[in-house]
């Protein structure tokens, strides 16, 4: 079962140039604001990653409002794991869980999913907070990822895993999220 312990939330490329493309825009963003106030809230590691953000654009305001405080780490390759900058913040906080959102589904969050397996560590992708430009494509990076050993969540399935319990001493405060 999924602990906050030695986990951590890792963005992929929701990016100004990017989002309005994507299928369901606004789902995305709410949702991952969403995870990053769950990330926050139980201190899971964030991991900020954009795609060439001069081409680009830089990461929604919305979401980089709730970043304040992390470093974005601008990538080149598809894979977040093809930048030594976030293999090194990967290395450093030695997580054994990575859950993964972003777009799109079936190129950058796939690659860097299958990488993150390949390196040992137990990867969710939150389906509801991952896009591609069309639904097919999404579809088929969701499927493969699932037979790659991937844990394919939701982002209210996600928190109720943390939660374990309305006893949690963060429940009435997470709950409200997804209200």
């Amino acid at each position: 079962m999924l602990t906050a312990e030695k986990t951590c939330l890792i963005i992929i490329d929701i990016q100004e140039k990017l989002l309005p493309v994507m299928q369901g825009p606004e789902k995305v963003v709410k949702n991952v604001s969403v995870l990053l106030q769950i990330a926050k809230s139980l201190n899971l590691s964030i991991l900020w990653c954009q795609q060439v953000p001069k081409a680009l654009g830089p990461t929604v305001g919305e979401l980089s409002f709730l970043l304040d405080g992390v470093e974005p780490l601008n990538k080149s390759t598809f894979s977040c794991c093809g930048d030594d900058r976030f293999i090194e913040k990967i290395d450093a906080f030695k997580p054994r869980t990575a859950i993964l959102c972003g777009i799109e589904t079936h190129v950058c969050v796939f690659q860097t999913a299958t990488d993150l397996i390949t390196k040992g560590l137990d990867v969710h992708v939150i389906a509801d907070a991952t896009s591609s430009r069309t639904q097919e494509n999404k579809s088929i990076g969701i499927n493969r990822m699932a037979k790659a050993g991937v844990v394919i969540n939701s982002t209210e399935m996600l928190l109720f895993e943390f939660l374990r319990s309305a006893r949690h001493q963060k429940f009435r405060e997470l709950a409200k999220l997804i209200k």
